[in-house]
């Protein structure tokens, strides 16, 4: 997958908006946001295109793009469908899942691992994007499979976030590991249960994310 401009001007919009350096219901400034990436406004535009199908920005004609920071219980219930969404799909994947699915599986794992070994959050979580989306399509169920992506859209920001915590990365990919495991051995129940609690245990290092930043804003306070 390449990775293009606007790929990393939403990702840093993305941490700016959620730590708090944009306040809910800021207006973002297009031309002084192009400056400080040094980009023209179409990349940026189409950063804020993603930002706004995440939930995090909302467009408004005419007037400009505006933060939208979700509340805390909106994010958890999103969260708690997220996990049984991918619980579901790990359900039915490890009934369905054919030989192909299964390799394109095990190389996005692998992406993760050597993004894991390089310690790069951002590499590791677009093999982990990758990684989810192909148990998703596994499922066979296509309807199950865009909602599950729609839903994983939302969260991204939140997802890509929660690496952040100190040793996330390597649990996570020993989450991968474990649902990978039971995937190949055609376990529903097992890699059902893994994938929901994978989910659940990002939305918690979350909050620890945010609970430090508003620990560490205090202090400097």
């Amino acid at each position: 997958m390449t990775f293009r401009r606007a790929d990393g001007i939403r990702e840093s919009l993305e941490q700016m908006i959620v730590t708090g350096e944009f306040a809910d219901g800021e207006r973002l400034d297009e031309v002084r946001l192009a400056e400080h990436f040094n980009v023209s406004r179409t990349p940026l535009r189409e950063a804020l295109q993603t930002l706004a199908a995440s939930g995090l920005v909302t467009l408004i004609p005419r007037r400009g793009a505006f933060v939208r920071h979700p509340g805390f219980v909106e994010l958890i219930e999103m969260f708690e469908v997220m996990a049984e969404l991918e619980a579901m799909c790990g359900r039915l994947a490890a009934r369905r899942l054919t030989d192909k699915g299964l390799e394109q599986l095990e190389q996005a794992a692998a992406g993760c691992e050597v993004a894991m070994d390089t310690g790069n959050t951002n590499d590791y979580y677009r093999a982990n994007e990758r990684f989810h989306y192909l148990i998703y399509e596994a499922s066979g169920n296509s309807y199950l499979t865009s909602e599950a992506k729609r839903l994983h859209k939302r969260l991204q920001p939140f997802r890509r976030m929660q690496l952040l915590v100190r040793g996330r990365m390597q649990q996570s990919m020993q989450e991968h590991r474990d649902a990978l495991t039971a995937l190949s051995n055609g376990n529903p129940d097992t890699a059902a249960e893994s994938l929901r609690n994978h989910v659940a245990i990002q939305g918690e290092k979350f909050n620890d994310l945010m609970a430090s930043y508003n620990s560490d804003k205090k202090i400097i306070k």
